[in-house]
């Protein structure tokens, strides 16, 4: 068998069983985010280092909603493990976007034990923010963390999603080569985080509400649309230049 086919089936495997496995979190989760985004609430979204890709997955997306915005690192994560670090970069970000503590913080890190996201989700909790955590509780549980706290980042969630990957991410074995290849966090993630989406705008659509999400910008209207949208959450959510 193909390692692209062996990745392929074992990939496919993955994605049913994290969303068997997540099912009630995201349940949960979204209904909490729903009732945040119903009073005028943002999700904010964090990921150092390659999670910074899943940060910005459903924010400013076609079908997605637009309350979302992610929490910049101009530094593009190779800070992570700097102690201080992750706290002045929420500080920075809470004071430009006026988080408040109706608002939703989403951290996401795989192995959940580097510095930077586990301030992140310290000092959301400490202005009174709920956190949503995604990682591999499996590779957190196996590892140290490198915070002075001895936390990892699955201790501070209020809610935790499992992206169901194994430890070191790479998921399948090539015959001949001594390490295991083909990440699956990115993948499962992806996943997670559009799951999630789907049950806050379910929610909002239960409670009697439109949900804010934006349209193609290539469909007639859409650019008006979205604009609309932005205009009322300009001051609270990261737009590009």
């Amino acid at each position: 068998m193909s390692l692209a086919r062996k990745f392929y089936d074992s990939s496919l495997a993955l994605q049913a069983s994290v969303y068997e496995t997540n099912k009630a979190t995201l349940k949960a989760a979204g209904l909490r985010i729903a009732e945040s985004l119903a009073a005028d609430g943002v999700l904010h979204t964090f990921g150092s280092g390659h999670s910074q890709i899943l940060a910005a997955e459903i924010e400013r997306r076609a079908g997605g909603l637009v309350p979302v915005s992610s929490i910049d690192d101009p530094a593009d994560g190779w800070p992570e493990q700097i102690v201080g670090y992750g706290a002045r970069l929420f500080q920075r970000y809470a004071y430009r976007y006026a988080v408040q503590a109706s608002d939703i913080v989403l951290v996401i890190s795989n192995s959940g034990r580097n510095a930077s996201p586990i301030e992140v989700a310290m000092e959301a909790k400490a202005a009174g923010l709920d956190v949503v955590v995604m990682t591999s509780l499996d590779m957190s549980k196996s590892t140290t963390s490198r915070h002075i706290s001895g936390k990892k980042l699955y201790e501070l969630g209020d809610y935790v999603l499992d992206n169901g990957g194994m430890p070191g991410d790479a998921s399948i074995d090539a015959p001949g080569f001594d390490y295991k290849v083909g990440p699956t966090s990115t993948m499962s993630g992806a996943l997670l985080l559009n799951l999630l989406s789907m049950e806050i705008i379910e929610n909002l659509i239960a409670m009697g509400l439109t949900p804010p999400t934006y349209v193609s910008q290539n469909a007639d209207g859409g650019a008006e649309h979205n604009e609309a949208l932005a205009t009322k959450y300009r001051h609270r959510i990261r737009r590009p230049i």
